[in-house]
């Protein structure tokens, strides 16, 4: 069956095929083929400028500038400082303690500046130069609220460091900074000044002020060391380092704009002259709410008034709460402590605070801050 029909088949094509021939019309072939594609349309386009080049890369810099220059110039300015400390086991048997930090010599006769933190109550206090020498410290002077202090040495025709302006830097201007890192030698790290005029609360009434944030790495024994610009000059002395889980890259130092007339003074006078009211202060908090049942949730707690100060003869009291100062309200402790160092020694302020559910005002004129 499959056979009769495949013969049939063949047979109705050889049919076909004949009629076309015989009719004379021609087989179809791909010459005559009718298309429909049209070509495409011509399109006139006006150059922006046939002259243009890409601009030449001759005479750019290759390099960043060298920091290696920059750490020989200073290193020999940079010391280390060791100190002791006599601490007490829960059995009150003495043991020493040690610690490490950083400073830079200001003055060839021996004058070193570092951080109040790294040689505060400490017992002794030794310094290590660059050359190897090491001497004990002759003299220690602190500031705390500025977290800077002077180391005297006897020692003379040191290599002093130099002294530049915090005030022209640029936020992506590089930086190194160079310390006794770890308390295990000399050491520098390079960055970018991050960001200036930084506040940074640094303890409880306690704010840090126009502080140079960095990107260079300062780690534990960094403190009092120099953060200086890439023509070796110091601009900044290391002081805070943020550390916390995913927090990188944060470093401070204090500005030597600041830092300068403190360590004056330090130097001349032995401590910083300050407004001072004489209070111990807290910031209002929940707990001190709670605990001394205020009338007011925020401003400074008086925990103690020093006898005699310009707040004992203004009449305010231990557990007395400050919400304003000269017409500015008063959150904090910290707001309290920028109000009285941002006024002048024999000023009279008005000072609105809290006794019980009593609001008060009084005047008090604030006095010349003794030594500490």
């Amino acid at each position: 069956m499959k056979k009769l029909n495949l013969k049939y088949l063949l047979a109705c094509l050889v049919i076909i095929v004949c009629l076309f021939i015989s009719s004379g019309c021609p087989l179809p072939t791909l010459d005559n083929i009718p298309t429909t594609t049209t070509p495409p349309a011509t399109t006139s386009v006006t150059p922006i400028d046939p002259e243009w080049m890409p601009p030449s890369a001759d005479g750019q810099d290759q390099a960043l500038p060298s920091i290696a220059d920059v750490v020989a110039l200073v290193r020999p300015s940079v010391v280390a400082i060791n100190t002791e400390y006599v601490s007490y086991d829960i059995f009150n048997r003495p043991f020493t303690q040690q610690g490490a930090g950083s400073g830079w010599i200001i003055d060839e006769d021996g004058l070193i500046v570092t951080n109040n933190h790294v040689v505060e109550g400490a017992d002794s206090v030794t310094v290590t130069l660059a050359d190897g020498r090491t001497f004990p410290a002759e003299t220690v002077r602190t500031d705390s609220l500025s977290d800077l202090a002077i180391v005297k040495v006897d020692a003379g025709n040191l290599p002093a460091a130099r002294v530049g302006d915090s005030s022209i830097l640029r936020v992506g201007d590089w930086v190194v900074a160079i310390g006794n890192s770890l308390g295990l030698g000399i050491s520098a790290t390079k960055g970018i000044v991050s960001a200036q005029g930084v506040s940074l609360s640094v303890s409880a009434g306690q704010t840090q002020e126009d502080l140079i944030q960095t990107d260079a790495a300062i780690n534990p024994g960094n403190s009092g060391g120099p953060l200086v610009n890439i023509a070796g000059e110091v601009i900044g002395i290391n002081s805070i380092k943020i550390a916390q889980v995913g927090v990188e890259g944060m470093g401070y130092a204090i500005s030597s704009n600041t830092a300068k007339p403190i360590i004056q003074q330090l130097v001349q006078q032995g401590y910083v002259i300050r407004p001072w009211l004489g209070v111990g202060l807290y910031t209002v908090d929940e707990y001190a709410v709670l605990t001394y049942d205020l009338a007011v949730d925020k401003g400074a707690l008086i925990t103690e008034v020093a006898v005699p100060s310009p707040a004992a003869e203004a009449g305010i009291e231990a557990g007395d709460v400050i919400t304003g100062f000269e017409g500015e309200e008063i959150a904090s402790a910290d707001d309290l402590i920028q109000a009285i160092h941002s006024s002048e020694i024999g000023q009279s302020v008005e000072i609105t605070f809290w006794r019980g559910d009593t609001q008060n005002t009084t005047l008090a004129t604030l006095a010349e801050s003794p030594p500490s």
